[in-house]
């Protein structure tokens, strides 16, 4: 283990990335120079991933899985990114991470019964299809429709660049409905459904449709989740997304660095092995050194995703900084072999061409750029919604949060303290809260008090926005939407309770 690792993996986690390894440099390696060929890897594949238990790391037991944590799917992300074919990892990591996502948080228990034992054991494999021909980022301006009739949806419209496409047994499709956008699951062999391979620069392994719905008839009981909730849907599965195609470009980066550096080690230039000239030594430095600065913050992301922290913006910002960097790494690796890098005897030519993809698929680095200036900026949040696993909330108001925090207090940490706290919120509202002996007294006030020994001053939406999670603390700080009389003070207050839930 790199020390990174060593810092966030455990043992445990060590032996599975080894049994991985060996797992797919005997199942896989070998093979992905065919299956480029064939533009498509083949069903049995899924089937022995399913054996192997690697699509049911955290999933259900109940359904097959093995309900682990999340680094269990960091390490296949990236040993998976580590085979010489990014079509490949697409394909494979697709079906769990963005099908079988869907119907984890989404599904209902019917679908999810019916469903997830099949595609966890392998032998059903999904895809998720939401970018259209005119709507690829823009997920808000698809044209798919499925109407009502019945007991039934009728879909039409179209669907593009979906990984899985062709081969899927089941699709994940978004669609326009009478309320909003819906996720429907659709049969990979549906009536009415056309599929057409796409033929592309780079990640050829991966099956890429080009889907067309005529009149396709779906029962209604295929719906995921609620009608009309299937953007925030979309938008909370975006995070495990941005963060698989960080972690695969990372992890790409690294065997393409250790890649070069084999051949730098042979090759000989001027009487010398060219991993002695410096110009070309201080350009590995620099990448490697890049590398291990956006894999640390890659897995700190991953260390929030894995405690159920709210990440969009962090895992935003991984995903830019990641598939930017393989494009740098392609491109100064592949110079590093000179002629021979542009030959496709040499595998440095495919992780270039595959490497191009990252900056696109599963939202442009424009995107992401406009997605963290709205977060930075204009303070926009794309806040978590409710799904069909937790009740739905009722609107919440100050009263709601502040009432809760007796139930959020930890005692064993108020030991010893003694404190006064005012808030004061617009139109003179104002709470008192009185912490002693691990004691806590809520009660209003009708003016600011002088012998308080913190005030926090802010508005209530900002406050809400804060214990919700859809505010960064730190950023409403900063911004100035948050004023405290003694920094300390409230360090040590925002210490002693739990989140809002």
């Amino acid at each position: 283990m790199t020390n990174l690792e060593q810092y966030y993996l455990t043992e445990e986690h060590h032996l599975f990335r080894n049994s991985l390894r060996d797992f797919l440099d005997k199942e896989v390696v070998p093979f992905v120079d065919q299956w480029e060929i064939d533009h498509q890897v083949p069903k049995e594949i899924f089937r022995k991933f399913g054996e192997m238990g690697y699509f049911g790391l955290t999933q259900e037991e109940k359904y097959g899985g093995s309900n682990l944590d999340f680094w269990y799917d960091v390490i296949f992300i990236e040993e998976v990114s580590k085979s010489n074919s990014g079509g490949f990892g697409a394909s494979i990591s697709a079906h769990p991470y963005l099908s079988m996502s869907h119907l984890k948080h989404e599904g209902s228990d019917f679908l999810k019964d019916k469903y997830l034992p099949k595609a966890i054991s392998g032998d059903w494999h999904g895809a998720l299809a939401i970018t259209e021909p005119h709507a690829g980022s823009d997920v808000a301006n698809i044209k798919t429709t499925a109407k009502k009739d019945g007991d039934f949806y009728i879909i039409n419209g179209s669907k593009c660049f979906i990984t899985n496409g062709v081969s899927a047994d089941y699709i994940i499709v978004a669609c326009k409905t009478a309320n909003g956008i819906s996720m429907i699951l659709v049969e990979g062999n549906a009536i009415g459904l056309s599929k057409n391979n796409l033929n592309k620069l780079g990640w050829k392994a991966s099956d890429t449709a080009e889907l067309a719905f005529d009149n396709v008839k779906v029962p209604i009981t295929n719906l995921l989740g609620e009608e009309g909730k299937g953007f925030y849907y979309i938008m909370q599965r975006f995070e495990l997304e941005r963060l698989t195609l960080a972690l695969g470009a990372l992890a790409s980066s690294e065997w393409a660095l250790q890649y070069a550096l084999q051949y730098m080690n042979e090759r000989k230039a001027f009487g010398k092995t060219i991993n002695k000239f410096q110009v070309l030594r201080h350009r590995i430095a620099q990448m490697a050194a890049e590398i291990e600065n956006v894999k640390t913050f890659t897995y700190h992301v991953c260390k929030m995703y894995n405690d159920k922290n709210y990440c969009v913006k962090e895992a935003s910002m991984s995903k830019l900084l990641a598939t930017e960097l393989s494009d740098k790494v392609a491109y100064q690796c592949l110079q590093m072999f000179g002629g021979y890098g542009y030959m496709e005897e040499y595998k440095i030519a495919r992780f270039f061409r595959d490497s191009r993809l990252g900056t696109i698929g599963g939202g442009s680095s424009e995107i992401m750029c406009e997605i963290i200036a709205k977060m930075v900026i204009d303070d926009v949040s794309y806040g978590r919604q409710t799904t069909v696993d937790s009740p739905k909330q009722k609107e919440l108001n100050i009263e709601d949060i502040i009432s809760s925090l007796p139930n959020r207090f930890k005692k064993e940490k108020a030991n010893g303290i003694e404190m006064t706290i005012l808030f004061e919120f617009e139109n003179d509202l104002y709470y008192q809260i009185e912490i002693k002996n691990q004691n806590i007294v809520l009660s209003t006030v009708d003016s600011r008090q002088s012998t308080v020994d913190l005030t926090i001053t802010t508005t209530t939406e900002t406050y809400i926005a804060v214990e919700t999670g859809k505010l960064n603390p730190q950023e409403a700080f900063m911004s100035g939407k948050i004023k405290v009389s003694d920094l300390g003070k409230m360090m040590q207050f925002g210490s002693l309770f739990k989140k809002y839930n």
